[in-house]
């Protein structure tokens, strides 16, 4: 193989994956924005399975998560149920 086509393939293969992560985060934000029945501790979950999902399709880019989108999530729940820090200054959808 060319290693032309073969930059060009694993070129191709991350920016599916990044389109599959912009889409992950798309249907985080609206869950927590839009879902009538959504409990802080459920936008949680959520925030957490975003954050999943971003390690699944990035191996080892947990943190980079945590900087660019992490903050977006939990500021949309703190708009949505008020401050979600625990007493203990836990940050919520931190990862465990």
């Amino acid at each position: 193989m060319d290693p032309d086509q073969s930059d060009a393939g694993a070129l191709a293969e991350e920016e599916r994956r990044y389109r599959r992560l912009q889409t992950i985060i798309a249907v985080a934000t609206a869950t927590l924005s839009q879902d009538p029945s959504l409990t802080p501790e459920q936008g949680i979950k959520v925030i957490l399975w975003a954050r999943q999902s971003a390690e699944d399709l990035f191996p080892g880019k947990g943190e980079t998560f945590d900087l660019i989108y992490r903050p977006r999530l939990v500021r949309i729940l703190e708009e949505r149920f008020g401050s979600l820090a625990s007493p203990g200054g836990e940050d919520p959808g931190a990862a465990p």
